[in-house]
């Protein structure tokens, strides 16, 4: 068995760094020819979760500059009514909001089918509902309050996707799935949400083969984007959402953020060339070869970035982040 061990190794090893760089050529070119042939999806239906702000506000807003109709869903239906309005004044034909929880089945069924009897058929559907646990897998006192991780970022685009897939396979459609970087760049406090966006992954990767070319299926990792969770809004470890802007700084420091304007154009548009894969910003694809070439490195990096470094608890990233804040004030005064 060791011996075979070390052939599979070896010819494994050998077979990747032959045919990588091919791949790639190969990927680049298919990559501009879907970028010539994308789909129009003026007139075509769009469903979108998590649509009340961030990146899912974007996506529906760049959706309806390309002409398409739109139902957004969320819980905030203040926000819902906002953007949908909006969506209707920069060009889609019509925009209708329902308001929904995707952490309930019976929600999840509702607006789908709510969507389908308004506009008659389902063309994408884009699952971006989330939320963001921020917490020491220690300091929890009661476990169960990190459930919505699971809940709302997985189940939430599996129920539905369930009921959407009868009529996006009637529709030859697409299903866009945000799931996020972290599924494979760990970080400290984030094990919930890292663990429910690599489930996510993981889940829409098998669909992929299952769906076969009935349904495309786009799986978008964010990196950092400019939206209510980078700004400091998490769920704590009782399950409340709040703005907690001293763990903002630890958590997301002085690192670049990427609007949520432009992510929800790249979005739409790695849709409508029909990616199978879209990280934004495109620089966060050089972690994975990090993490899968120097995973020593990587992990010792981001430990020594966001733990606690003495005995008063103090973490690296949130000093620089004041060190960054008062030179700026400094600079400008």
């Amino acid at each position: 068995m060791d011996m075979i061990d070390k052939f599979m190794h070896a010819v494994l090893s050998i077979t990747f760094f032959v045919f990588f760089l091919h791949y790639r050529l190969f990927t680049s070119l298919v990559a501009t020819a879907r970028s010539l042939f994308k789909e129009n999806v003026s007139g075509k239906v769009v469903l979108i979760t998590g649509a009340s702000s961030g990146i899912g506000e974007h996506v529906a807003y760049e959706y309806a500059r390309r002409g398409a109709c739109l139902a957004v869903v969320a819980r905030r239906e203040h926000r819902l009514r906002q953007v949908a309005a909006v969506c209707e004044i920069i060009g889609s034909p019509e925009a209708v909001y329902i308001v929904g929880d995707v952490a309930k089945m019976e929600d999840c069924q509702q607006f789908v089918e709510a969507t389908v009897s308004y506009f008659g058929h389902l063309d994408h559907l884009v699952t971006n509902a989330g939320v963001t646990p921020v917490c020491m897998f220690k300091d929890y006192d009661d476990i169960t309050k990190a459930s919505p991780a699971m809940e709302i970022n997985f189940w939430g685009s599996v129920y539905s996707t369930y009921y959407a897939y009868g009529h996006l396979k009637k529709s030859k459609g697409k299903i866009i799935v945000i799931a996020s970087s972290t599924g494979w760049l760990f970080a400290p406090r984030l094990s919930f949400y890292s663990a429910s966006k690599a489930a996510v992954i993981s889940f829409y990767e098998t669909l992929r083969y299952e769906f076969g070319g009935d349904i495309g299926i786009t799986i978008v990792t964010p990196g950092l984007i400019k939206t209510e969770m980078t700004d400091g809004k998490f769920l704590s470890k009782e399950a409340r959402l709040q703005l907690d802007p001293e763990m903002r700084d630890v958590e997301i420091s002085v690192m670049p953020l990427e609007s949520a304007c432009e992510c929800g154009k790249a979005i739409v548009a790695g849709s409508c060339r029909g990616d199978n894969y879209l990280t934004v910003p495109h620089w966060y694809e050089w972690t994975k070869l990090w993490k899968v070439f120097c995973p020593g490195i990587m992990d010792r990096w981001i430990g020594f970035l966001l733990m606690p470094c003495n005995s008063h608890n103090e973490v690296p990233t949130k000093k620089l982040t004041h060190f960054v804040n008062g030179l700026t004030q400094f600079l400008s005064s």
